[in-house]
């Protein structure tokens, strides 16, 4: 994998083989973490272009896709959209109740969910799912409580490194390469 400068523990590798759906934060983990505030009080915000087509790849293998983020922003909406992804829940105040939501609405269990998170709003999510992960410049305390932590900084690629991950460890990297015109 073109992304990744490290490979996953056997470990990660086998909880990655059981996925069906990522839970991605988005300050922190989708971006970079900066909020700008433009001069007519919108947010702008910086999403990495590679971490956008590790999503597609994603969907495109049948693992799905959703966004959980505690702020409420028109760029994320917007950027979910070109994408793809209909799971968006913003605004959320409890990410659990949101993650429960979402298991139903998969219909799969804890062991089939990956959730990447960076800071301490995270934590309470990250002890629930399947494969736990965070981002390289995430907050120091939760590297010691996860499964994975990524190469690549939020908003830098690690999204993408998460995608090419799953997708390797559960044998569709090549085919989904091949189907996106690789």
């Amino acid at each position: 994998m073109s992304s990744r400068a490290h490979a996953p523990a056997a470990r990660v590798r086998r909880k990655a083989r059981a996925i069906k759906l990522l839970i991605l934060d988005v300050d922190g983990v989708l971006t970079d973490g900066g909020i700008v505030i433009g001069p007519n009080g919108d947010e702008i915000k910086r999403f990495d272009a590679r971490d956008g087509q590790g999503m597609k790849l994603l969907q495109e293998a049948g693992i799905a896709v959703a966004l959980v983020t505690g702020r409420f922003s028109r760029a994320v909406s917007r950027r979910a959209r070109e994408l793809g992804v209909r799971l968006v829940y913003q605004r959320v105040r409890n990410k659990v109740a949101a993650y429960e939501k979402l298991k139903a609405k998969i219909n799969c269990a804890d062991d089939q969910v990956a959730f990447a998170g960076d800071d301490i709003a995270d934590l309470a999510l990250l002890g629930k799912v399947g494969l736990a992960i965070t981002v390289r410049d995430g907050w120091e305390e939760l590297k010691s409580r996860v499964d994975y932590v990524t190469a690549h900084k939020g908003g830098r690629g690690a999204v993408r490194e998460i995608a090419e991950l799953l997708l390797e460890a559960q044998g569709k990297w090549k085919e989904v390469v091949a189907k996106m015109g690789g």
